[in-house]
């Protein structure tokens, strides 16, 4: 049965693919916040808690990406943005195959797809893309630029594999969406992130050592230039994110490849001794030797270069790493019920 027009046409359909994990459910809640939809959520559900993080959105439809194309091809005239969050992100991964199934075609079928049905797009690209960051964290998408960029794992050069086909496309004058926006994300906390097991923040990882009054955990530094827990990174509140695709949709008229963090790095220390503050818990800390397996290829420093994003005149403030935490654990963490 069809829905009524008027709860199709008066906004327009949202499709959110990774709907069900973390940025895409809290991309959900600020869209539903927001009073447009109707909202629709492409993703696997699996059979863990993964649905609690949309339980308690009203959604129109729930699709399983093997049913991706068919629901959007009979959509076509409905459909006003697509939100691609949707991606292999364990940057463990080791299936390359599957990680260019699931992060480079399907979003080369939505980026055709929306070019298309003339329907905006939003995706998710990751600061892995950056590599070791020897060449800086500028968010150009010149292709030449993009080019000396060195991902250091699947998941990072699948991500980055794309944004180059973009700069392609769009260099060379092929079809594209009316808007196309492509957000480099950093390193990106806050709820909903429970059903990614060891792929959880640190931010979570250490709440449950401190509410059990037991001291955080920590690499230890294998990099001369850094003690140990001062390894740098860009914390970045999710509700932030959720906040930049808002003001992309209010903007329709810009496009470009985005970083999505702070500007500010700040240390894995304190970002502990945040958690055991906000929990109420005296602060300690034990090092431990970096995992062999992922030693080489661990980044000491991320800082997003935020410029072009104010170029843009995107004004929003960035929520200080202490005030993230603090919410994140007083209103999730330590609740019964800690889902958006």
């Amino acid at each position: 049965m069809q829905p009524p027009p008027e709860a199709l046409y008066n906004t327009g359909m949202y499709v959110v693919t990774g709907g069900a994990g973390f940025i895409g459910s809290n991309i959900l809640y600020g869209l539903e916040k927001a009073g447009v939809g109707p909202l629709v959520v492409i993703d696997r559900m699996g059979d863990k808690d993964k649905w609690r993080n949309v339980a308690k959105r009203a959604l129109f439809d729930i699709i399983h990406p093997d049913q991706a194309a068919d629901f959007l091809e009979s959509r076509a005239n409905q459909v006003r943005a697509v939100i691609h969050m949707g991606a292999i992100s364990a940057t463990t991964e080791t299936d390359v195959d599957k990680i260019i199934d699931n992060n480079f075609r399907l979003s080369m079928y939505l980026w055709n797809w929306c070019s298309a049905n003339n329907t905006r797009l939003i995706y998710a690209s990751s600061a892995a893309t950056y590599g070791d960051g020897a060449q800086g964290f500028d968010d150009n998408c010149n292709a030449m630029e993009l080019a000396k960029l060195r991902p250091m794992n699947p998941y990072g050069w699948s991500k980055h594999l794309f944004d180059r086909r973009v700069a392609s496309m769009t260099t060379h004058g092929d079809l594209h969406p009316p808007q196309w926006v492509g957000l480099k994300f950093f390193n990106v906390y806050g709820p909903n992130e429970y059903h990614k097991s060891d792929m959880q923040s640190v931010i979570a990882k250490t709440y449950r050592r401190a509410s059990n009054n037991e001291p955080a955990i920590l690499f230890r530094s294998h990099n001369a230039n850094y003690d140990d827990g001062e390894q740098l990174r860009d914390f970045i509140w999710v509700g932030d994110c959720v906040d930049i695709v808002l003001w992309f949709l209010d903007n329709a008229h810009v496009n470009g490849l985005f970083n999505c963090g702070t500007g500010k790095a700040r240390s894995f220390a304190d970002l502990a001794r945040a958690v055991y503050s906000a929990a109420n818990k005296q602060f300690s800390v034990q090092y431990v030797d970096t995992p062999l397996k992922i030693r080489e290829k661990y980044q000491y420093f991320t800082e997003a270069n935020i410029s072009q994003l104010r170029d843009v005149n995107y004004n929003r403030p960035f929520t200080e790493l202490e005030e993230g935490v603090t919410k994140y654990v007083q209103d999730f963490l330590n609740t019964s019920d800690p889902f958006l």
